[in-house]
C-alpha cells in the first residue's frame, strides 16, 4: 500500500500516512477548495487499511481550523475508523489542540463525544 505524503499549504494540512508503522498524521488548516477531492485519498488509503489483517493504527490531528466541508469528510473519516474498530482492530485518536484554542478543543470534544466506540484522546499540546 502506497503511503501519502502531503505538505502543508495555508488552506490544506500536513498528510502523512505510515503503514508500515500503522499511523497517519493531519496537522494545520483544513480549507481545500475541493474538500472531497483533497481528502479522497487519504479515505482510499485508511478504507485498504483497514482491510489489511492484524495491523492496528494511530490517527493524530493537530487542525487549528477546519470548515464544514472539512468537518463533513472528518465525519465520514471517523465512520471509517469505527467500522474497521468493530472488526477488531484498535484505532487511536490523538485530537491535539493548543490549550488557547477553544474551538479545536471543543471540536475534539464533539467528535470524541460522537464516535465513542474510537479510543478518542483529547490532547493538550504544550509550548
Amino acid at each position: 500500500m502506497e503511503d501519502i505524503k502531503l505538505e502543508k499549504t495555508n488552506s490544506t494540512p500536513m498528510i502523512n500516512t505510515d503503514f508500515q508503522a500503522g499511523t497517519v498524521e493531519i496537522r494545520g488548516k483544513s480549507y481545500p477548495e475541493n474538500t472531497f477531492e483533497f481528502y479522497q485519498p487519504l479515505l482510499d488509503w485508511v478504507e485498504g487499511f483497514s482491510k489489511t489483517a492484524g495491523q492496528n493504527l494511530t490517527f493524530t490531528f493537530e487542525i487549528q481550523y477546519f470548515n464544514s466541508s472539512s468537518s463533513k469528510v472528518f465525519y465520514d473519516l471517523f465512520d471509517v475508523l469505527e467500522e474497521a474498530r468493530e472488526k477488531g482492530k484498535t484505532i487511536i485518536v490523538n485530537w491535539e489542540y493548543d490549550p488557547e484554542n477553544v474551538s479545536a478543543e471543543e471540536a475534539g470534544e464533539d467528535f470524541q463525544e460522537d464516535f465513542e466506540k474510537l479510543e478518542f484522546k483529547l490532547v493538550t499540546k504544550e509550548g
